[in-house]
This record gives C-alpha cells, sequence and structure tokens, in this order.
C-alpha cells in the first residue's frame, strides 16, 4: 500500500463507507414504505377507535340529556341536546366516509342513530301536547272553576244556608285537585294523578246536590258551569294520562331501545376495528423485524470488509509515522547527526520526512544562527546601556539649559539695579570729592552744604532702592535655583513659588509682543517638590514661546491655578497662539520629538513635562489644541505629593514640541 497515496487509501475507505450508507439508505427507504403503509393503518384503525368511543360517550351523555329534558323541561338543555345530536351526526357520517372498511357499520350506527333522533322528536311532539292539554283541559276549566266559586259563594246567604255543606266540601276537593293536578303534570307521580281524578269525581257527584239545594237562579247556573268544567278537567286528565302513556312508550321504546342498539352496534364496530387493529400491529411488527434483519446482515458484512481495510491502511500509515516520530523525538533532543530514513517513498509520510530532513538541517542552521546571535546581543546589550546613559545626560542637559535660560534672564533682569546703583555711586563719589576741594579751599557757603546734604540723601536712597530690588530679585533667584537643583519636598505657597518662577521668566518677554497673565489665588498650601513643579513651568513657558508665537507675533501666556475638591489642585496654561496638528498632537511627549529639530530642539521638553508630572508630583496632564486655535494644558496635582514614585501612564493626546 505505500506505492499509493494516503489519500487514494482514505479515499477507498470512504468509498466502501459510502456504499455501506448508500445500501443501507435503499434498505431503510424500501422498509420505510412498508412499514409506513403498516403504521398509516394501524394509525387509521386507532382513530377509528377513538372515535368509536367518543360516539359512545356522546350517545349516553344525548340519552341523559332527553332524560333530563323530558323529566324536567328547559330551554338550556334543550339547545344542549340539539347540538350534541348535529355532532353525532356529522362524526358518524365523517367516519363512514373516511374509513371504507367501517362505512357498513357506521352506516347500520347511523340509522339507529337517527331513529333515535326521531323518536325524540316524537317526545318533543307529545311533551308540546301535553304542554297544551295542560293548559288548555286543566288550567284554563279550573281558572273558570276558581271564578264560579267566587260566584256561588257571593249568592249564598251564609253557613246557616243548605248549600254551604256541600259547597265547602266540593271547594276543598277543588283546591285538592290543583295541587295534585300541578304534581300529576310536573313529577308524572301516578298518585298525584289518582288523587287528582278522585277529587274531580268528588266535585261531580256534589254538583247535581247543590243544584237541587241551589237558592236561585244565579246559583243554580253557576252550578251548572262548575259540573261542566269539572267534566272538561276530568277529560283533560285523562288525556294527560294517555299521552304520558305515550311518552313513556316512546322514551322507552325510542330512546332507551335505540340507545341500547346504539350501544350494541357500538360494539360490534369496535369489535371489528379492535381486529383490525391487532391485523395492522401484526403486519407493522413483522415488517419492522424483516427491515431490522436486512439492515443488520448488511451492515455486518460491510463492517468486516471496511474494518479489515482500515486496518490494512492503519498499519500503512502508522509503521512509518512511528518511525518518523523517533526521528523527530532525535531531533527535538539536539541530535542532529542521523540522515532521515524513508526519503525515498511516493506518499506523504515519504514527503513528510522529506521536511523533517529538512527540519533538521534548518536546525543545524539555527544552531550556527543562535551562537551569532548571542554575540550579536551581547553587543547590542552594551550600545543599549551607552544610549541610556546618552538619553540620561541629555535630560539633564536640556534642564540645565532651562536653568541656564532663567539664570541668563536674572542676570538681564539684576543688571539694571545694579548698573544704576553703580553710576549713582559713581556721582556720589565724584560729588564728595568736589566738596572735599571746596571744603579745603574754605568756600563753603550754607546753601552748597545743604545742597551737598540733599544730593548725598537722593543718591543713598536711589542706591537703597535698586540695591534691595537686586537682593530681591537674587533671593528669588537662589529660590528657584536651590529648588531645581536639589527637588526636596516642602510646604509652599502655591501663588508664591509661582510668583518667584514668573518673575525668572518675565525678562525672556521683554524683547517680544508676548503678554504673561498669571491668576493664582492666596493660601493654597501644598506639601510637594516645587523644584519639579518650576521647571514643569518653566518648560511649558519655554515651549510656548518658540513655537506659539512665530516671529514677532503679538499674543498671551495665561498660568490659572484653582483648588479641585479638598485635595487637589488644576492648573491650566494655555496659549493663544498657532497651535498644533493633530500629528504632532499624538507625539508632543514622545522623548525625542520636536518640530524645530534644526533650530536646536531636542524634543525632550514636553517629555520632562510629562515624567515630572505623572512621577515625581502624582499628577495627571491632558493637552488639547487646534491649528490656529491655540494649545491649553489642564494639570492636576495633589496637593500632597505621593511618598513614593508613582508610574506614569500613557499620555493621552500630544502637543507642541
Amino acid at each position: 500500500m505505500r506505492s499509493l497515496p494516503i489519500r487514494w487509501r482514505i479515499l477507498a475507505i470512504a468509498i466502501l463507507n459510502s456504499a455501506l450508507a448508500l445500501i443501507l439508505l435503499w434498505l431503510v427507504w424500501d422498509g420505510a414504505k412498508a412499514l409506513s403503509g403498516a403504521w398509516i393503518e394501524l394509525r387509521q384503525v386507532r382513530q377509528s377507535e377513538k372515535l368509536l368511543v367518543a360516539l359512545d360517550s356522546e350517545a349516553g351523555r344525548l340519552q341523559s340529556l332527553i332524560h333530563r329534558y323530558f323529566n324536567q323541561p328547559n330551554p338550556v338543555v334543550l339547545a344542549e341536546i340539539i347540538r350534541r345530536r348535529e355532532a353525532l351526526m356529522s362524526r358518524l357520517r365523517a367516519q363512514a366516509s373516511i374509513d371504507p372498511l367501517t362505512a357498513e357499520p357506521a352506516q347500520a350506527l347511523i340509522e339507529i342513530t337517527e331513529r333515535f333522533i326521531t323518536g325524540f322528536d316524537d317526545l318533543r311532539a307529545v311533551r308540546s301536547s301535553l304542554t297544551s292539554i295542560y293548559d288548555t283541559d286543566v288550567l284554563r276549566p279550573a281558572r273558570d272553576m276558581a271564578g264560579l266559586y267566587a260566584i256561588i259563594d257571593s249568592a249564598t246567604s251564609g253557613p246557616r244556608s243548605l248549600i254551604w255543606a256541600s259547597l265547602s266540601k266540593s271547594r276543598e276537593a277543588f283546591n285538592a285537585m290543583l295541587l295534585s293536578a300541578n304534581a300529576y303534570y310536573l313529577s308524572l307521580s301516578q298518585d298525584a294523578g289518582e288523587e287528582a281524578k278522585h277529587n274531580i269525581e268528588v266535585i261531580e257527584r256534589t254538583a247535581p246536590v247543590m243544584i237541587d239545594l241551589a237558592e236561585g237562579d244565579l246559583q243554580r247556573k253557576a252550578l251548572t258551569a262548575l259540573r261542566d268544567r269539572a267534566t272538561a278537567i276530568r277529560r283533560g286528565l285523562e288525556l294527560l294520562t294517555e299521552h304520558f302513556a305515550t311518552q313513556e312508550r316512546l322514551l322507552r321504546e325510542a330512546i332507551d331501545g335505540n340507545a341500547a342498539a346504539m350501544a350494541a352496534a357500538t360494539a360490534q364496530l369496535a369489535a371489528a376495528i379492535q381486529e383490525r387493529e391487532r391485523a395492522a400491529q401484526d403486519s407493522f411488527d413483522s415488517t419492522l423485524r424483516a427491515v431490522n434483519a436486512k439492515v443488520a446482515i448488511v451492515a455486518l458484512g460491510f463492517l468486516l470488509l471496511v474494518g479489515g481495510v482500515g486496518l490494512a491502511v492503519s498499519r500503512s500509515i502508522s509503521s512509518p509515522l512511528e518511525a518518523l516520530r523517533s526521528e523527530m523525538d532525535a531531533i527535538v533532543r539536539g541530535d542532529l547527526d542521523h540522515r532521515v530514513a524513508g526519503l525515498q517513498g511516493r506518499d506523504e509520510i515519504a514527503e513528510m520526512a522529506r521536511a523533517v530532513e529538512v527540519f533538521r538541517a534548518n536546525a543545524i542552521a539555527k544552531r550556527q544562527a543562535e551562537s551569532e546571535l548571542r554575540s550579536s546581543k551581547e553587543r547590542a546589550e552594551a550600545a543599549l546601556s551607552e544610549l541610556r546613559d546618552t538619553q540620561t545626560s541629555l535630560i539633564e542637559a536640556e534642564k540645565l539649559a532651562a536653568l541656564g535660560s532663567l539664570v541668563a534672564g536674572v542676570a538681564h533682569e539684576v543688571n539694571n539695579p545694579v548698573g544704576i546703583s553703580l553710576t549713582v555711586a559713581s556721582s556720589l563719589a565724584r560729588r564728595c570729592e568736589e566738596f572735599q576741594r571746596e571744603a579745603e579751599a574754605g568756600a563753603i557757603r550754607r546753601s552748597r552744604l545743604t545742597e551737598f546734604v540733599e544730593g548725598n540723601r537722593d543718591a543713598a536712597n536711589q542706591l537703597v532702592a535698586n540695591l534691595h530690588r537686586a537682593g530681591e530679585l537674587i533671593q528669588a533667584f537662589k529660590q528657584v535655583a536651590v529648588d531645581r537643583s536639589h527637588a526636596d519636598r516642602r510646604s509652599f505657597d502655591l501663588k508664591q513659588a509661582l510668583d518667584q518662577i514668573v518673575s525668572s521668566l518675565r525678562p525672556g518677554l521683554k524683547t517680544s509682543q508676548v503678554r504673561l497673565v498669571v491668576d493664582v489665588p492666596d493660601g493654597i498650601i501644598m506639601d510637594s517638590y516645587p523644584g519639579p513643579l518650576g521647571q514643569v513651568i518653566t518648560n511649558l513657558f519655554l515651549n510656548a514661546a518658540n513655537h506659539a508665537f512665530p516671529g514677532d507675533t503679538p499674543g498671551t501666556i495665561s498660568i490659572v491655578a484653582r483648588t479641585s475638591g479638598p485635595d487637589q489642585v488644576h492648573i491650566v496654561f494655555r496659549d493663544n497662539g498657532v497651535g498644533m496638528a493633530e500629528e504632532v498632537q499624538r507625539r508632543a511627549f514622545d522623548p525625542f520629538f520636536t518640530t524645530r529639530r534644526g533650530d536646536g530642539g531636542t524634543g525632550l521638553g514636553l517629555h520632562i513635562v510629562y515624567n515630572l508630572i505623572t512621577g515625581r508630583l502624582g499628577g495627571r496632564i491632558v493637552l488639547s489644541s487646534m491649528a490656529g486655535m491655540g494649545t491649553t494644558f489642564r494639570i492636576n496635582l495633589p496637593r500632597v505629593a505621593p511618598r513614593e514614585e508613582v508610574h506614569a501612564p500613557s499620555a493621552a493626546t500630544g502637543g507642541e514640541a
């Protein structure tokens, strides 16, 4: 098999598996058709069985509702009977149409159901006749009799009348008859019916006696009419009895009998359906067993074939791979002296062996390159150390350059009061010599003495004032210089510290049209490092002076400080100069980035500002600028600087350089 590529070997196994899958799919499809037919028949039989159960239950409910209706008529019950009988007929007709095998028994059941429903209609007709008879032949004559009794009572002279006893007995019988007739009609009680008939007979027997004893024509006519109405009620009770018998017969024969026939037909149909269900289940089971047997035999055969071929293919791959793995382990261990075996094969494993041989050659070359790289790394580390030392020197030089600029400005500022003092002192010395010569000549007048004293007083005042100014400048410079050189931590007033720094910066503005505005309130006491703070303000000032106002452009630099909460100070350093481009802003705080490389810029000014603020001073700085709209540095500092140096976060944006 090594002469065949691995993909062909795997493809052969895939073809065998695909053939197995296709054959199994065909067997499953063929069996599924047979199973589907058997399952459809079985499902249809079970649906028919469920329908029969529902029909039997529906017929029982309908029979119960009919009995309930004829025992106690109710429109709601009647409506439910009509709805259920329509539903029952619809189900029967549907069953006969969807299941041809049960069509004949279902048709017989339909006929029985129709007779059942016809009997219900006959019963309703009988019930309607009963209601009509009761209203017409019982209740209406009874109302007439009640009126006749009132007429007879009004024409009777009282208890001493001869007719009184018979009339009382007749009236009692009438009242009892009404109660019994109502009970008979409503409850079909035979005892109530017999009692009603007995009472009406009592009325009929007493009527002739009362007619003979009548006291006048009015009584006689009323008693005659009373007898006729009693006879009519008796006939009505007899008609009720006949119709009640008819109703009972219809209930027994048309309702209960047909209901029993429906139950028998349903049971017969259920037996037929159960037989069909057993046959369908047997067919389904046998078909399923046959399909399972075919699938199992074919699957087993193909599995044996595929297993044998797969084992052969696996051995043709695993053995050379194991040998190749051993060669690779040797290479990983560093044993690069043995050439990889199996390079002359024609399959993919031989290609892998050739690749491993290339890897071995590369490993040998890599070993040599690593040796050279180690020596290069040692040289690069030395160069990096020198570069770091150079960067540190440049940063210190930048700080000293800023301090030198400060010294030059202060020296220029101190030169004015010192020069004036020197001029005044020289003039004073000359005047003293002249006064001495005049005194030796003895030609001093009082006015001359007064003039000499006043001139000396003016000169002394000018000397004191100018020397005092020079002393203040020197003292301020001394404090700033001390702060810059030592960077000690101390408590200081922010306004005083900024005033000292600004006073050393103002001389640099005398030759330009830039105005410096400082707005800092008194009383902001900080426990921090005034030296680094002065370095920050000086670098920002020099950055703005060198970049924001090219040429002799007028403008304003403002420094505004405010407290921000109990623990923070917010300083805004803003100029209205030319602003910065977006690319410049992104790189403003990077070391050695400058836009004026050819003019002596080092690119460390803002880098030092960023490191001092985020490091020693423990604050944050944010830059915002637009071309032509000026530049703003927003600085947030804690009033109490951290005791240890914090790591500076990445700059949020760029700035001038």
